[in-house]
């Protein structure tokens, strides 16, 4: 793994500046691109870091009051494909659909409703609206009024939403029903409202807005997780929005008749490629409620029932769900983790299926490969229109053909930086020497390599950021909330597992013994404070933490513990608690519940599950309740729908649904 010049903290640094106000963290070492000064001579990481902080308050670039505006913000491109498609279909959820003309009527007219209390470009909303076509709604029209939009999503823990409106500074929130959130200091906006429906429906105008919409003027705002300990946003503005249509247009070609189906959250970026690639191009976008889309026959059936033909699935999904009868003759496209030759062996066939690379800093990717064909190494191909791939070794020198490097990212689609955060910014977007006078590019941590075809090849991560079912997570950030807890001396999580099995499995060193009940207890306040995809599947209490000669935690040992003891579960071995591999109680119809309480805990890897424990806070999530199905169905013939699981999450609730299949 090729050391990273801007991590060594014996090196000297310099604050670099161009032209925008722009900062960079430069190792004195090397030399300086052109269009940079010289703004802060050599110093130490940590000076450097509080100089750009105290200089660089805001990453949002301020343009001047004479700046051309951008033609090809989402909302002009948005409002193209609208004109001429309007009585085509543009949203389609389970009970209601709209034609372009139906939908760009109501953004509009909600947009006009943002502009009448003062929000335009240079602001953030929250918007905290569930899946559906209001949501479609929200976003567009806040872009459309010309500010950014902030999700907010409502299942999310009550503190982690009031870190996001606290850091992104939101005055005004979108909702549906109750706010997600103590809304103190807040203006609310109902989506319901009848003071919407009452206002004009033309498109708006660059005279109706404060100020003309701008390229650099932000678009949304998503919050990552944060090898800190605090998730950070990153900012998106609309210069990437062109790059992104053409490279939809240049690798999937979709239009009118095609039917895209919103698999992601809009908590996450992928959403927007959901929504783009169908709003952009006259296609129809499907909606449907977070049921539906579970991994594994809920998917299935709503890929075949809503007659998708385009899908953006990350792996941990395709591994889960049978690809007999979807998308025939439609397009899948693999992103969010690494796709295996597995993957394309049981998805590529009779369907063009694709392979995505790119993080959240760059407009929601970066790279495509495709179609790509079973039997072939899967690459992550080749770089977008407008956006630059450059796979730099630890002297920011291009590695040869074959040879492993970072990958670093620039172009159009580059991100403005993280959200009040300008000292990472600046060790993030970095002064680019390949590049124009003043340009930046995005250190990835990505690992890879260009082939002697030009194609690019990922290979790994060179810090501690993992893909957990598609999901980023810091597993710094894991532990700070961690060790955050009354009771931990010391804590460390590693992931173990592969794909739809991967999972967090957190060692924690007490503080006082004895320790009964601490490992869900802390589980229970992780929980109140980080998403569900970040709270560990386990944790173990240990009187110490395995260390390297050098003194630091050998988190090589704790993965080699975690996955051995996966594997004596998987053996059937004392204390056998996971799913795979043991051998099956069969089932007894006298007493539904108690088999149903084994079968979970051999799912969750949990010594056991009462009739009345929540299959979700013992770590179940929705990998695993498919998994639960699938055992159900495997070892006793019988049916338990997942959508029910997550309905009636306790075995006592469970056990009277299950049916004979």
């Amino acid at each position: 793994m090729p050391a990273n010049p801007f991590e060594d903290p014996d090196e000297s640094y310099l604050v670099l500046c161009n032209q925008h106000g722009q900062r960079s963290l430069w190792p004195a070492r090397l030399p300086s691109p052109a269009g940079w000064l010289v703004e802060l001579p050599a110093t130490s990481r940590a000076c450097a870091h509080v100089h750009v902080e105290r200089v660089w308050p805001d990453v949002r670039a301020k343009a001047p009051a004479e700046a051309a505006p951008a033609a090809e913000t989402l909302p002009v491109l948005f409002e193209r494909v609208a004109a001429e498609h309007r009585e085509l279909p543009a949203v389609e959820s389970e009970s209601t659909a709209l034609a372009y003309g139906e939908l760009a009527d109501r953004v509009n007219r909600l947009a006009r409703r943002l502009l009448a209390v003062g929000i335009g470009p240079g602001g953030l909303v929250g918007i905290s609206v569930p899946r559906g076509i209001d949501q479609v709604v929200a976003a567009l029209a806040v872009t459309t009024a010309g500010a950014g939009y902030v999700p907010l999503d409502p299942s999310y823990p009550t503190a982690l939403l009031r870190h996001m409106v606290a850091d992104s500074g939101v005055r005004t929130l979108l909702h549906t029903g109750l706010p997600p959130v103590d809304v103190t200091g807040l203006d609310t906006l109902d989506l319901a409202s009848p003071d919407t429906v009452s206002r004009p429906a033309g498109p708006v105008t660059d005279e109706e807005r404060r100020r003309p919409l701008r390229a650099e003027d932000t678009v949304y705002v998503i919050y990552t997780s944060g090898s800190t300990g605090t998730p950070k946003g990153v900012v998106i503005p609309h210069a990437g929005m062109a790059a992104l249509a053409a490279a939809q247009r240049h690798w999937i070609g979709p239009g009118p008749g095609d039917r895209v189906l919103q698999w992601a959250s809009f908590n996450f970026d992928a959403g927007f490629w959901d929504l783009t690639l169908a709003l952009l191009s006259g296609a129809t976008l499907v909606l449907t409620d977070d049921r539906a889309v579970l991994p594994g026959e809920e998917l299935r059936r709503t890929l075949i029932d809503r007659r998708i033909s385009h899908a953006v699935l990350p792996p941990v999904a395709l591994t889960a769900t049978d690809p007999d009868g979807v998308l025939p003759g439609g397009v899948v496209l693999s992103t969010g983790d690494a796709c295996t030759q597995a993957l394309v062996a049981r998805w590529a066939p009779g369907r063009r299926m694709f392979n995505g690379y790119g993080p959240t800093e760059m407009t929601v990717g970066v790279t495509m490969a495709g179609p790509v064909r079973p039997g072939e190494p899967v690459s992550i191909g080749e770089p977008w229109p407008g956006n630059e791939v450059r796979v730099l070794d630890i002297d920011l020198r291009p590695c040869l053909p074959g040879e492993e490097g970072e990958l670093y990212l620039a172009g159009e689609g580059e991100a403005l930086g993280y959200l009040n955060r300008p000292a990472l910014t600046a060790e993030r977007f970095v002064a680019d020497p390949y590049g124009g006078p003043g340009s930046r590019m995005y250190r990835s941590g990505d690992l890879g390599y260009l082939d002697k075809h030009g194609s690019l090849f990922f290979t790994g991560r060179a810090d501690r950021q993992i893909k957990l079912r598609g999901f980023r997570v810091e597993l710094g950030e894991v532990e700070t909330a961690l060790e955050s807890c009354d009771g931990v001396r010391l804590g460390a999580v590693v992931v173990t597992g592969e794909v739809d099995s991967a999972r967090l499995v957190a060692f924690v060193v007490p503080d006082a013994y004895p320790v009964d009940g601490l490992a869900e207890e802390l589980r229970r306040r992780l929980a109140e404070r980080l998403p569900a995809h970040m709270v560990p599947a386990r944790v173990e209490v240990v009187a110490s933490l395995p260390m390297t000669d050098n003194g630091k935690i050998d988190r090589r040992v704790l993965e080699r513990r975690a996955a051995s003891s996966q594997s004596t579960a998987e053996s059937g071995g004392a204390g056998a608690t996971t799913v795979s591999g043991g051998s099956a109680r069969a089932f007894d119809r006298s007493d539904p519940v108690a088999a149903l309480c084994e079968l979970a805990a051999r799912v969750l890897e949990v010594p056991a599950v009462a009739p009345d424990d929540n299959f979700f806070d013992r770590g179940g999530h929705s990998v695993l309740a498919v998994r639960l199905a699938k055992a159900v169905r495997d070892d006793w013939g019988m049916s338990l729908p997942v959508r029910a699981i997550f309905e009636r999450p306790t075995m006592a609730e469970l056990g009277g649904l299950l049916t004979a299949n």
